[in-house]
């Protein structure tokens, strides 16, 4: 006996009482084993921080297509990332504010933290935008240069 729910695919990240404090913890616990790294300093473990998650954030939002979780999808996500899929596509919720959010609260703290010296700055401000710009409603379902296409 069970529920079938096709419709459950972006549900990890709707869920503000689990998924969102969920994501905070993970950020949180990424940097604090990065600072018991006893060879990483603080500027650098704020860096290293903002890096893998911006990284992780644009390859499992923007990059993967389909649902591989989902297997009763019937291939109907199939063309489309897990950005496209939360709240089939409506802009401007409050799922994707807070999945918007987090990247530029983590960028603000990350320059606070390294003293806004200009290396750190270029590389978190290059991630920053790595995974701002595909959240923007204009590039909504758009492929550039065709990467991403299939």
């Amino acid at each position: 006996m069970g529920m079938a729910n096709d419709d459950d695919d972006d549900g990890w990240c709707q869920r503000k009482k689990t998924g969102w404090p969920t994501s905070l913890r993970g950020v949180l616990g990424l940097h604090l084993f990065l600072l018991s790294v006893p060879v990483i300093s603080i500027p650098m473990a704020w860096t290293l921080t903002n890096l893998i998650h911006n990284m992780a954030n644009f390859i499992f939002l923007h990059v993967i297509k389909g649902t591989p979780w989902q297997p009763m999808d019937q291939g109907k996500a199939r063309m489309l990332t897990a950005w496209e899929q939360i709240d089939y596509g409506k802009q401007y919720t409050s799922t994707r504010k807070f999945i918007t959010i987090i990247p530029i609260v983590l960028f603000i703290l990350t320059s606070f933290y390294t003293k806004y010296d200009f290396n750190h700055f270029a590389v978190n401000f290059s991630t920053l935008l790595l995974v701002l710009i595909p959240k923007l409603p204009q590039f909504h379902m758009v492929r550039l240069f065709g990467i991403n296409k299939y």
